[in-house]
Formats: C-alpha cells, structure tokens, sequence
C-alpha cells in the first residue's frame, strides 16, 4: 500500500533555536522546511506547494507582516494558511495580522500540544477548501475542467498573452449528431462518448500553454498560447482525427464513427480586444465546420480570413 503523501509546511523565523523546537514538534507528522528570512521564504513559497506557513513576525530585513502583505497580494499564495509565530502578546499585534490575512497565532515559549493543535486544524481546513474549489471547478462526468473554470481561466491567459503579445488561439470543438447517438443507443452509452472524447482532446491539449474543458452537453472549448494560424489549424485538424480513429460507431443513418466538428481563431490580442469576442468568432467558425460537412476544422485569422480542411 503507498505511503500517505505528507502535508508539506514552511517555517520562517530568524531564530534557529526557535525554527528548530517548531520542526521538532511538527515533523513527525509533515513535512518541514526551515529558512530563517522572509526574503528566502518568499523565494520557496513560490517553488513548492505547501499546505501551511508558521511565520516569525519580528525578523531583520523584510519582517512577517510585510511578507504576509506580499503573499495576500499574489494569486497563487494568497490561499495558503499562515500561522504567526511571535512573543508579541498584545492585542493590537494580533488584530494586525489577522487583518492581513493570517489564520491564527502561535506564542513564544511553544506548547507543542498546542502547536499541533493548530497546524493540525488549519491543515485540515485547507485541505478541505481545495478540495471544494477543486469540485467547483471540475466536470463531475468527464474529470476535465468545467465552464466555471474556463470563464475565470482564459481571461487570465488572454491578458497575459495581450501583455507578452504572442498569438492565442481559442476553439470549439462538437460532437457530431451526438442526439441521434443518444436517441440510438441511450443516455449511458452518450455519456461514455462524452468521457472519451474528453480523455482524446485532453491528450492533445495538455502542454502548459494549452487549456481545455467541457463547455456543456456535447460541447467543449480551448486555447493554446504561442502557436501561430497554420500551427493552430494543422494541430487541430490531428486532433480531430483522433477522435475519429477512436471509432466509435455512430448510428448508420448519419454517420459510421463518431466525430466532432472545430472551429477556431487565431489572433495576437491587444489592449481593448476581448476573449469573448473571439469566443464567439470560434463558435461561428464551429457552425461553419457542421454546415461544411461535418467532421472537419473551419479556421479563422484576425481578419476574418477561413482555413477550411478539405
């Protein structure tokens, strides 16, 4: 049976004596790395995902509640739970720092009971809230990411492309005649079309700058940062031949395999231009796709200008 993963826990405080008592309490149970500056840990906050931070509030140089300030600022840790560590007992202290975001506060002299206590609860809570958002954000059938997470994703990568202004591509991908495929062989079998189709994409659209996920019922959506009009279309007209050779049978008055149909467009965003716009100019070149044929990549570039797969 494998061994649990173990919750991984960063503790920065400029007392090595005090940074060593914490890691004794702790790392029977986690995972612990020590830094002893606020400069560091913020460095190693940003490398590694940890599920807690224990933080000194009064260091030299960058002090606890400036760092906490800078993790509150970043999207990427501003989730993560931090504890101040400090022998500062007045009130105002504490309000400070909650204020700022912290979760709880643990006093100088330590009582390990105490400690686990709360690390243990805060770890907990953390756990839970990912998991949650994780929910949120999935597609329960098919695994993928859901439409909630493409609307609040792809306005991030459209302003970073827009920022670095390399070329964005958005597409919209169906199932062809997937109600005659419901209507033939039921509900069960659609959705295990569904899944498959998803697990096919997904194999395609899994580099870092690719992003995909289910946008309802039959239909799915994506984009890829950095590939140009022609590295675009010809990269999707391969994925859209995966589908294919999945072969599925489909209801022989309409087709012999399942298939889907894409549409897309390429463009290098700038300032005023919005995601939704294209999405739309996607979609339209999807309807463009099916009455075409079926089965086949319709493309577009900035001006409007289709690619149709022959």
């Amino acid at each position: 049976m494998a061994e649990k993963k173990r919750d991984k826990v960063l503790v920065i405080d400029d007392s090595r004596l005090h940074a060593y008592q914490l890691q004794s309490i702790l790392e029977d149970e986690y995972d612990i790395t020590v830094t002893h500056t606020a400069e560091e840990g913020l460095k190693l906050v940003n490398e590694t995902d940890f599920s807690l931070i224990l933080l000194d509030v009064i260091m030299p140089g960058m002090d606890g509640f400036t760092l906490l300030k800078k993790l509150q600022e970043e999207i990427i840790t501003r989730s993560i739970p931090v504890i101040l560590v400090t022998s500062l007992s007045d009130i105002e202290n504490e309000q400070h720092g909650l204020v700022l975001g912290a979760v709880d506060y643990i006093s100088k002299p330590f009582h390990p009971l105490i400690v686990k206590a709360r690390v243990n609860t805060h770890i907990k809570l953390y756990s839970y809230r990912k998991q949650v958002e994780y929910q949120s954000r999935t597609d329960q059938l098919t695994g993928i990411a859901n439409r909630r997470r493409h609307d609040h994703y792809s306005r991030l990568k459209w302003d970073e492309a827009t920022r670095l202004q390399v070329p964005f591509s958005v597409c919209m991908f169906d199932i062809d005649h997937f109600k005659a495929f419901n209507d033939t062989y039921g509900h069960p079998a659609g959705d295990k079309v569904i899944v498959s189709v998803a697990k096919t994409i997904s194999y395609y659209l899994q580099r870092s700058t690719d992003f995909f996920a289910r946008y309802g019922g039959e239909e799915f959506v994506g984009f890829m940062l950095g590939d140009t009009l022609d590295q675009a279309f010809d990269y999707l007209k391969k994925v859209r031949q995966a589908v294919e050779d999945l072969h599925i049978p489909h209801a022989s008055s309409v087709s012999k395999w399942v298939t889907v149909s894409v549409g897309g467009v390429t463009i290098t965003p700038k300032v005023g231009n919005t995601y939704e716009s294209y999405l739309k100019v996607a979609d339209t070149m999807l309807y463009d796709a099916k009455n075409a044929g079926r089965n086949r990549v319709v493309w577009a570039d900035a001006k409007m200008k289709q690619l149709y797969e022959k």
